[in-house]
């Protein structure tokens, strides 16, 4: 029943079909955008083929992704239908299975898409697109590395095009207090570490920081462990330890375990004691940077955590943000972690074809990046078009970025990635030592086996 209830929904929302060419949300010739762009699309002649696309927006997120897919509408005369679920992840597999897949899906993680493209429910995208990605996209090799996965006859391929694109490699402060002691935004993880040690001489404590999700409390240190990863690691020892080939209590994970330790397990150095971070709630923890006085300085989450600030807080002027910073003594260059959505042709067509390489075209970003909630690694966009300064910030950090890296736990298995490894950073912020939590994640891993 739960199955013909969801296709249900996805067909009503395929009924309702994206906005017209009429409502374009920017006026076509108008403002800052790279309409030229656009003018090339105009050139694809799809006149009455409908284009299905499915993915994971629904409400507010489904009329924004509905407005940029109008202009591809617009401008081939492609009849696209978007239809949104919130069990995308089951369904695709479904319709897979029953030969009535979308032409696109949109994956919020590339996990499934490469068990998909395994089985042979993904079509390819070709060489020339991956070069595309890696001419056109800020550390573009890291973009090819996350869409390429072996297909159905076991020869790797470009099975997907990131599109929207989130980052987690984020400091929060209060600038009036940074201001009030002439903190300075350091440049380095050596300054970083210096800062921490010179704000705890001047009385002041550092770090809020909160373990605490109810059934997923642990998943804010996993973000931190694989930040760490990133800064003390090459990119493809990470890629290693995220499939296991390097093994989780090899020592470079030990050691990325306990830099969050430096940090986390330093009663100076946190709101509440070392023994508050477990215990704390995420959603509370950057509470601390806006009481007066100042609980903590700083905290290190992802673009979403201004959603848990208090109410009427003023980006630019209450609150801001700097970039992670990585070691300058390691030479890795600046990466960064995060998250983002894939975009995949399921059920190959001219349309689905040319809806890829709309997503190639400035415009196609930039129509979201003058809405909301949108980042992009694409080179070629007029940065100045986003929808708020923290958002261009952010897309600068993104675009500044040698390595991207998607969130190691997303892709780990379930039971490690949303099981042990949480529990197991619990209990190492509790006072277990990193060799030991590191074994026991590396035999939940092998229990899986």
């Amino acid at each position: 029943m739960k199955r013909v209830l969801m296709s249900a929904a996805a067909i009503t929302a395929l009924m309702a079909g994206t906005a017209s060419a009429q409502d374009l949300i920017f006026p076509v010739g108008e403002g800052a955008f790279n309409w030229d762009s656009y003018a090339e699309l105009e050139k694809i002649d799809l006149n009455g083929e409908q284009v299905t696309v499915f993915g994971p927006w629904l409400g507010p997120d489904q009329e924004v992704v509905e407005n940029v897919l109008a202009y591809f509408a617009a401008a081939t005369g492609a009849d696209v239908r978007y239809a949104g679920s919130d069990s995308f992840e089951q369904q695709i597999v479904v319709d897979a299975e029953a030969g009535s897949a979308p032409n696109v899906a949109v994956f919020p993680q590339p996990g499934l898409v490469s068990d998909m493209a395994k089985r042979g429910f993904i079509t390819p995208l070709g060489e020339e697109t991956a070069d595309w990605v890696r001419d056109n996209y800020a550390a573009g090799q890291s973009w090819v590395d996350l869409g390429t996965y072996p297909g159905a006859d076991g020869n790797d391929g470009l099975f997907g095009l990131f599109y929207k694109v989130d980052v987690k490699s984020l400091v929060w402060y209060n600038p009036e207090n940074f201001e009030d002691f002439g903190y300075e935004t350091p440049q380095s993880m050596e300054e970083l570490k210096a800062l921490t040690e010179q704000m705890v001489a001047d009385g002041n404590t550092p770090w809020c920081i909160g373990l605490g999700s109810g059934g997923a409390t642990g998943w804010p240190a996993t973000d931190w462990v694989e930040d760490m990863m990133l800064r003390t690691q090459e990119p493809a020892v990470y890629d290693k330890w995220v499939s296991n080939e390097l093994k989780f209590d090899d020592p470079a994970v030990i050691g990325a375990i306990e830099e969050f330790g430096w940090f986390a397990k330093n009663d100076d150095f946190v709101s509440g004691g070392a023994g508050a971070v477990a215990s704390t709630d995420f959603r509370d923890s950057p509470k601390g940077l806006f009481a007066s006085p100042p609980q903590c300085m700083m905290h290190r989450q992802a673009s979403f955590i201004p959603a848990f600030f208090p109410e009427g807080t003023e980006m630019g002027l209450d609150a801001d943000f700097f970039y992670f910073p990585a070691y300058e003594g390691k030479e890795l260059g600046n990466p960064v972690l995060g998250a983002g959505t894939i975009w995949s042709i399921t059920n190959d067509s001219p349309g689905a074809q040319a809806l890829m390489e709309f997503l190639k075209a400035p415009i196609a970003h930039e129509v979201w990046m003058a809405q909301q909630g949108f980042l992009t690694p694409l080179k070629s966009v007029n940065t100045d078009l986003y929808a708020t300064d923290t958002l261009k910030k952010m897309g600068e950090i993104l675009l500044s970025a040698d390595t991207f890296r998607f969130d190691a736990s997303d892709l780990m298995p379930g039971g490690v990635g949303a099981g042990s490894f949480w529990t197991g950073m619990v209990d190492y912020a509790g006072g277990k030592p990193a060799e030991e939590v590191a074994t026991e994640i590396q035999s939940s891993w092998d229990a899986l086996k």
